[in-house]
């Protein structure tokens, strides 16, 4: 099992100091370093200033958001990126919710497996470097009795083949991540939930594919944080897993409430999801359960930590990443070495 770390959003206030996070964990060994991005800092410009100022370790996209480009300048952007940091680039892709979708992109929220398959579809053809000509339900291109002609990519990538990784949580965009992708992006994962909610799913689909897990990235997000009082710990956490379970789309479709019902917190999510919708976003806090973020968090002492890092391992995770948490750079820096040290107690190093 390899070690990521997840900056998260850029714009923050923290900006220098995921700047030295990403230094800290290249020069820790850390594999690769991913930034999100929702309606505010797009990952593209951010992965570029930090591999930049980094040597070694890759640099990902956990996720473009589909809906916010076409998928060929997708493609163009993934071969830059590529180029410039020498074959350190991972293309992850997601998207997103019909919230941000529809309210910040303008894009229908509608068909979104069959969208995501058109679209990782037209971005490795064109990633060939093949005239791009594409025939399908959401994108034709060229565009027909036009004056149109197919065009192939000018930039030269550094591989030929980019990882492409896709953000996936319900049980169907799991299955097709697992036939149509290098890996997949989880958020939320607890490890002895992890067969029953992700892996079985993302399984089959490679199988559907003729192909088997080997060489596929299971990749969860998982929050990190040190100290001797876990329950303190957990409680940092309350707010942002409030944000998600209860607030992080409508209430018809929240993909992460229903993620949480299928980890057996039905009734659980269920308030979150009413507390928050109603305004009382500090009574959804109060209402996630403590085991629901133990689960889905590392958190305690570094022992725990490489407890909870081995059990990740044996469940299937094969890149872990980690966020690392604190309220000042110092014991953000001091999460992510505890991180490197947990894996060398836990003999995963």
């Amino acid at each position: 099992m390899r070690l990521g770390i997840n900056l998260g959003y850029w714009g923050a206030g923290m900006d220098a100091d995921n700047l030295a996070v990403a230094q800290e964990a290249d020069r820790l060994g850390y594999d690769v370093c991913w930034a999100a991005e929702a309606y505010g800092s797009d990952a593209p410009t951010v992965l570029a200033w930090v591999a930049a100022q980094t040597e070694r370790i890759d640099v990902g996209s956990a996720i473009l958001q589909i809906p916010a480009r076409q998928p060929a300048m997708t493609a163009m952007t993934a071969a830059t990126l590529d180029s410039l940091t020498k074959g350190r680039f991972r293309l992850g892709l997601g998207v997103s919710g019909p919230q941000v979708s529809e309210g910040w992109y303008g894009v229908k929220f509608d068909k979104p497996l069959a969208r995501t398959r058109e679209y990782v579809e037209i971005v490795r053809k064109a990633m060939t470097r093949e005239r791009l000509s594409y025939e399908g339900e959401h994108w034709t291109l060229p565009l027909p009795g036009g004056p149109g002609k197919p065009i192939k990519l000018t930039v030269h990538p550094e591989r030929e083949h980019i990882p492409l990784y896709i953000a996936a949580i319900g049980p169907k965009n799991l299955e097709q991540t697992g036939e149509i992708a290098d890996g997949a992006l989880l958020i939320f994962p607890a490890a002895e939930h992890l067969e029953a909610t992700a892996l079985t799913h993302i399984r089959a689909g490679r199988e559907k594919a003729g192909l088997t897990m080997e060489g596929f990235d299971v990749c969860p997000t998982v929050p990190l944080a040190v100290g001797e009082d876990v329950t303190a710990l957990a409680d940092m956490f309350r707010p942002y897993t409030a944000l998600y379970v209860g607030g992080m789309g409508s209430r018809k479709q929240n993909f992460y409430n229903q993620l949480a019902q299928r980890m057996g917190y039905e009734k659980e999510a269920a308030e979150i999801q009413d507390k928050y919708l109603a305004g009382d976003k500090t009574g959804a806090a109060a209402a996630v359960p403590h085991s629901l973020i133990d689960s889905t968090t590392l958190l305690g002492s570094v022992e725990r930590i490489a407890d909870g890092m081995r059990a990740y391992a044996e469940a299937g995770v094969t890149t872990l990443t980690l966020a690392p948490a604190g309220f000042t750079l110092d014991e953000r820096i001091t999460a992510l070495r505890a991180g490197t040290e947990a894996m060398e107690r836990a003999g995963l190093a």
